[in-house]
């Protein structure tokens, strides 16, 4: 097992290795005083690692309560957000009764957003399914749900008390959903890591989990301890996001986040390619590693939509996006753009 120790608002350990779901009580009842705890979960995790999961709570002292959803991204909504809160109310939480995430990057995000509002905070442990949300959003205290207008418009800055990513879930999982995680283990390499690029271009899908995953959680780690509220250096991480975002609420979240971060990030390096941000050798190195992950590089979606849902997004400072954009393997520069020059960017990636 691998630790690593997150020191932002609120401090704590993320854990990553086999075996953490039989173990999850015996962690998270020094962590909070009370004896309540409501899993948050989705139909498909809630099948597989449920019980596992309402056992080793129960056997650590704790009362256990639980929702379940659907799965995918529109159950991020106003309405499953308030369906937790008054869940929560009524059961009588307090402030020291905390949720359990257990799911993916949909599930951590909704019960995060919920445990920073119900009683203006209470503590919430991510329990990672997925290996996307291992990597990345379940670490970092970004919390959301979306709205009509966008992805992740309405939500909060919550820490969470622990995150245990046991990595034999991820055998459970399709390959498909492997492959969004991959998206962003990708984008972790292209921002700071060319040891790690190489790794994967070497390996492929077959690169060593635990090793990677905890990898990718030391780059997050340091970008949110050095900018934990996304005002500077963390927004590097937006990577392929800002055009992802627009695509994913575009196609009604058909597109998964994976894919449409991988078509994000294609856009923007075919652009700085041929707008001479970044050397050509690069720039095929990374569409190359995309593909190699069977990630998806074009969309028919029309460049008019796109921009359009850009200029929605909350990474949107007035009239400028400031663009992630690419200059070597490990090198990534934020470039303000005003709008025609975001919409002349995408035109020329697309």
């Amino acid at each position: 097992m691998k630790t690593i120790q997150v020191k932002a608002s609120g401090c704590y350990t993320v854990s990553i290795g086999p075996n953490l779901l039989a173990t999850l009580g015996q962690q998270v009842a020094p962590l909070v005083s009370g004896r309540k705890a409501l899993i948050l979960s989705d139909q498909r995790v809630w099948a597989l690692w449920g019980a596992a999961v309402s056992s080793s709570l129960a056997s650590a002292g704790f009362h256990v309560e639980h929702l379940v959803f659907s799965p995918g991204e529109n159950t991020k909504n106003i309405e499953n957000f308030n369906r937790i809160l008054n869940f929560l109310a009524e059961k009588q939480f307090h402030r020291q009764d905390p949720i359990i995430a257990l799911g993916g990057g949909v599930i951590g995000d909704l019960a995060g957003f919920a445990a920073a509002c119900y009683m203006r905070g209470i503590p919430y442990i991510q329990v990672p399914t997925s290996l996307l949300a291992m990597v990345d959003s379940s670490v970092g205290g970004k919390t959301a749900i979306n709205l009509e207008a966008g992805k992740n418009l309405c939500g909060a800055f919550h820490q969470p008390a622990a995150v245990l990513c046991d990595t034999n879930t991820l055998d459970s999982l399709p390959e498909e959903i492997l492959r969004d995680g991959c998206a962003e283990i990708i984008k972790y390499s292209i921002l700071y890591d060319p040891t790690l690029f190489a790794h994967l271009e070497e390996m492929g899908s077959n690169f060593d989990r635990e090793a990677v995953i905890a990898r990718c959680v030391e780059w997050k780690r340091n970008a949110v301890e050095e900018d934990e509220f996304d005002n500077g250096s963390r927004r590097l991480l937006n990577l392929g996001h800002t055009f992802g975002h627009a695509l994913e609420a575009e196609s009604d979240y058909r597109l998964s986040h994976g894919q449409a971060v991988s078509i994000g990030t294609a856009i923007i390096v075919r652009a700085a390619v041929k707008m001479g941000h970044c050397p050509e050798e690069a720039g095929m190195r990374i569409l190359s590693l995309l593909e190699k992950f069977h990630l998806p590089t074009k969309t028919d979606l029309p460049a008019e939509a796109i921009f359009f849902r850009a200029m929605g997004d909350k990474k949107a400072a007035g009239s400028k996006i400031h663009l992630v954009v690419p200059e070597a393997i490990g090198n990534c520069r934020m470039v303000p753009l005003e709008g025609p020059q975001l919409l002349e960017f995408l035109k020329v990636g697309l």
